[in-house]
């Protein structure tokens, strides 16, 4: 196993004792990373001109008669976690005012439309890929078939749709009607582990675990958006680090032999923890931006940016690490800071190392930036800032070789940009719906009802009547959510047992989810 060189001088601790975080409790056995602040208010005059051109990207992909954007561009193909991005992408340009709200409204309609009219895998949930002009199914050729369906693609969709939810409660109805359509049996389990479905040789349909650390914990805070129960997926074991420039750096310890997944670590699940909850636990709707409450993400989300910082430090090299697009063959990479057994690694699909591929990753690059206010950020946006066409928006990247930009222009790149510049500008991106009074949506009342024969079918989470009558708002900068009142015996997220009855679903025996989570030493130097 290649080591990495040590920093000879190391950067300086503060000083903690553990933590509590919410349903989790996270031992730490050092000092916890240096807390670095976020870079927040009003954009300057070149951020505003760098989110105009990335929102080119979604005027140049549009396509009218679906509401749906490309992938990648000029390519009529999309992604559930793909769509999420162009989501994130229509908000922002509404909230720097690059569209009137009528435009947003109907862009949002017609894709919430679509969304209610896909036709799904196994009629389960929706297909990893969709023709953008037709919103048939389709597979990775972009040819009429399906292919499965992603739990992580699910969970960022599921961000998306409820950020949306509560910033535009006048959608909230097409929105809920969207995850009405879901069947839940196959895709989360009753200890809370993520599902994927796959086609084997025989067109049957395979269930996979699906997500490694950091992108399963981010992609299961969507299912709880949603009150399903995701215990294991939750949860960071098993997991190890790896001593990397001075930094232990946690990585997934199931053997990418066996299940056929990577274990890769990247920047960007971290980045986008940070941008849409803050680093908070689901349910924390009151604390400051500058307070976390998901104790272990933002552990870990420190430790993937700081071993990146250092290794410029030590070895000169400008790094900013995410999965990403090529221009050309093999047109895909996971360009690691750690994966299946070595570090820096860049690699294809198959498993195959191609560093010469290995790039500084925009979206990375300037999600770093927001949320690390920091000498090395500023020198990666000042790495980044001009990698641009005007007419197509961002590139995908800028090789660390030196042999320039990576020229393809994708949905998730300029979509993830643009989301880190509206943090900047507005903080955290999951906050409440402006309501005054209490709103139960269509989606709770439908869940509540104990007599729809439909929650049982599609096995979706259930709440009891009682909680929707016992609620009390948590205020948040003047904004409304309501939760159920701890008062109540009523159960904040629970699945409908097979009797039909409203109680609390017990405890996993295989996932306790309150127990402690130890956490190594920060720094493997001393």
């Amino acid at each position: 196993m290649i080591k990495a060189k040590a920093l000879t001088l190391c950067l300086a601790m503060l000083a903690n004792a553990s933590v509590v975080v919410s349903a989790q409790a996270m031992t730490v056995s050092a000092q916890p990373p240096i807390a670095y602040k976020q870079r927040q208010g009003a954009l300057t005059e070149t951020e505003m001109e760098m989110a105009k051109i990335a929102w080119r990207y979604f005027q140049n992909n549009y396509q009218p008669e679906t509401g749906l954007v490309n992938a990648v561009d000029g390519y009529p193909s999309t992604t559930m976690w793909d769509t999420a991005s162009y989501m994130a992408a229509l908000v922002a340009a509404h909230q720097f005012n690059f569209i009137d709200k009528q435009t947003f409204d109907s862009r949002l309609t017609k894709l919430i439309a679509t969304l209610n009219n896909l036709v799904l895998f196994r009629n389960e949930l929706p297909n990893k890929v969709y023709h953008t002009k037709t919103a048939e199914k389709v597979n990775y050729a972009n040819k009429a078939g399906e292919i499965g369906f992603s739990a992580l693609d699910l969970g960022r969709m599921l961000i998306w749709l409820r950020i949306l939810k509560e910033n535009y409660p006048e959608h909230a109805n097409a929105i809920d009607s969207v995850v009405l359509r879901w069947d839940f049996s196959n895709v989360v389990d009753k200890c809370g582990t993520m599902f994927g479905a796959m086609l084997n040789a025989d067109k049957k349909t395979v269930y996979v675990q699906e997500g490694r650390l950091g992108y399963e914990e981010y992609a299961a805070k969507g299912f709880q958006l949603w009150h399903v129960p995701t215990c294991l997926s939750t949860r960071p074991e098993p997991f190890a680090v790896m001593p990397m420039y001075c930094i232990n750096v946690p990585y997934d310890t199931r053997d990418p032999r066996e299940l056929n997944q990577h274990n890769y670590v990247v920047s960007e699940s971290y980045v986008l923890d940070g941008v849409e909850f803050g680093w908070d636990v689901v349910g924390d709707m009151h604390s400051a931006d500058n307070v976390f409450t998901d104790k272990i993400m933002e552990n870990f989300a420190h430790r993937v940016y700081q071993v990146q910082e250092n290794r410029y430090k030590e070895a000169g090299i400008i790094t900013a690490r995410s999965e990403h697009q090529l221009d050309k063959a093999p047109y895909f990479v996971y360009d690691t800071v750690y994966t299946d057994g070595y570090p820096w690694n860049t690699i294809t699909d198959s498993g195959k190392y191609v560093p010469e591929l290995a790039a500084v990753s925009l979206k990375a690059a300037l999600g770093m930036w927001v949320l690390w206010d920091t000498p090395y950020t500023d020198l990666l946006a000042n790495h980044i800032w001009h990698q641009y066409v005007p007419e197509k928006g961002y590139y995908e990247g800028v090789y660390e070789n030196g042999k320039g930009p990576i020229k393809a222009f994708t949905a998730n790149n300029n979509g993830i940009m643009l989301e880190s510049l509206l943090y900047k500008a507005k903080g955290k991106l999951l906050t409440m719906n402006k309501a005054t009074k209490p709103v139960v949506s269509l989606w709770e009342k439908t869940i509540a009802d104990s007599y729809n024969g439909e929650n049982t079918k599609k096995n979706r989470p259930q709440i009891c009547d009682t909680a929707l009558t016992n609620l009390k708002p948590l205020t948040e900068k003047k904004t409304w959510f309501f939760w159920p009142q701890k008062s109540t015996n009523a159960p904040i997220r629970a699945i409908k047992p097979l009797n039909n009855e409203c109680t609390v679903q017990k405890t996993c025996s295989v996932c306790q989810e309150k127990a402690p989570v130890t956490v190594p030493a920060w720094s493997s130097c001393h």
